[in-house]
């Protein structure tokens, strides 16, 4: 094919309701297990859906499973997404932690590794650990394995996901504007991804217990807070990558209440989060300096802990009541190292929502706590390369490249 040609494959095809990638899509998310079902998802001619499948089937992006008994008992080949096209590699780094993986394109982890790391060690060593334990894992691996296709990484900040930069964010000096996805892509050789930990959470979360409701609030509670807001199935990450950043609310006045990171005071970050408890109990004079030590203080029944974590629950509940106001989530969903101690801190932040609320804004909310717990971000890492990497108009691309 000429490149007269193949341009207008691509203007004809990539984006197109009648693209292999629309197909694929159909396939991938499960709303299309058979040819039958593609023909009445997309009303195409059952020769242009055969031409499709073929290329998708050729491409290696779909294989054909198991066969099913159609309606007049003839075998039908039933299709899947192919999830050891490639391998994906995730990564969480958190204000303390730092988590890498080696994933299937179903999110199962073919390796993993987690150290205590400090995001304000700044980017060149939180990086070149990255790269360094994503190296190693896939020598452990070995070479009979997919490809590589791609790198997402969670970053506990605002993230300019166009750009893959952090924008101004509190806890992590030396990191405004730097960037990640360019070094790792150039150091990688494949696309690479970047949005903040509690979007990406979020979406772990939502893809990992699905309900009947399109909408997600999920809060993270840590060594800081943050949120990740999901509405029609998708992250709303806002004009520029601030959505969520429910820590820098103020809930006193100004010149009131304890400083922040960012450089005010009375944030709800500062008096609620779980630094913010580790700091009021290390000023106690108690041996804790973490936030994981802290909410485990709060667990193992110590007073001036659980009440700490309590206040930490109504405080929160304080600003997640105008927030649900605002948007009437069917979830809220609750993570970070707080849900360690969430007996004390779940009845005190449901009893705050429901006080400082309208019925009908919690009528049918369902408030629960994280069921990935440390590898809800990773998860989300995973998905959010899959998403992209995957999506209908990057596949149509593939496939007229390789047409």
């Amino acid at each position: 094919m000429d490149a007269v040609s193949t341009a207008a494959v691509r203007a004809v095809e990539v984006g197109s309701a009648t693209s292999g990638g629309r197909l694929l899509e159909l396939i991938r998310t499960g709303a299309a297990r058979t040819r039958r079902e593609l023909l009445e998802h997309t009303g195409l001619s059952r020769s242009t859906v055969a031409v499709r499948v073929e290329q998708l089937l050729a491409a290696g992006f779909v294989r054909e499973v198991a066969t099913e008994t159609g309606a007049r008992g003839r075998p039908t080949a039933r299709l899947a997404f192919n999830q050891r096209h490639g391998l994906v590699l995730g990564a969480d780094l958190g204000a303390r932690h730092a988590r890498a993986t080696v994933s299937d394109l179903a999110g199962a982890h073919l390796a993993e590794r987690t150290v205590a790391l400090r995001i304000t060690d700044g980017p060149d060593a939180c990086l070149g650990w990255l790269q360094e334990s994503w190296q190693a894992m896939l020598r452990d691996v070995g070479s009979d394995v997919p490809p590589v296709v791609g790198a997402g990484v969670g970053v506990p900040g605002p993230v300019d996901v166009e750009t893959g930069r952090p924008v101004r964010p509190p806890i992590m000096p030396g990191w405004h504007d730097y960037p990640i996805k360019e070094r790792l892509e150039e150091a990688l050789g494949v696309p690479a991804f970047v949005d903040n930990d509690a979007n990406l959470m979020a979406l772990g979360e939502y893809l990992a217990a699905p309900t009947s409701s399109t909408s997600l609030l999920f809060v993270k509670v840590a060594t800081g807070i943050g949120a990740g807001v999901i509405v029609n199935g998708q992250l709303v990450r806002g004009r520029h990558g601030g959505s969520g950043d429910i820590g820098h609310v103020r809930i006193a006045d100004d010149g009131d209440g304890p400083s922040c990171a960012c450089g005010a005071r009375g944030c709800l970050a500062a008096s609620a989060s779980g630094g913010a408890i580790a700091r009021a109990l290390a000023e106690e004079g108690l041996p804790v300096s973490t936030s994981r030590e802290a909410v485990d203080l709060a667990r193992a029944g110590d007073p001036r802990a659980v009440a700490l974590v309590r206040r930490s629950g109504l405080q929160i509940g304080d600003v997640l009541a105008a927030a649900v106001s605002l948007l009437n989530p069917g979830a809220l969903v609750v993570g970070g190292d707080v849900i360690r101690a969430q007996e004390h801190f779940m009845p005190a932040l449901q009893e705050r929502l429901h006080q400082r609320t309208q019925p009908l804004a919690t009528q049918d909310l369902q408030v629960s706590t994280s069921v990935l717990g440390d590898g809800a971000g990773v998860a989300g890492a995973v998905a959010m390369v899959v998403e992209a990497v995957y999506s209908a108009a990057s596949v149509d691309l593939a496939l007229a490249g390789a047409a």
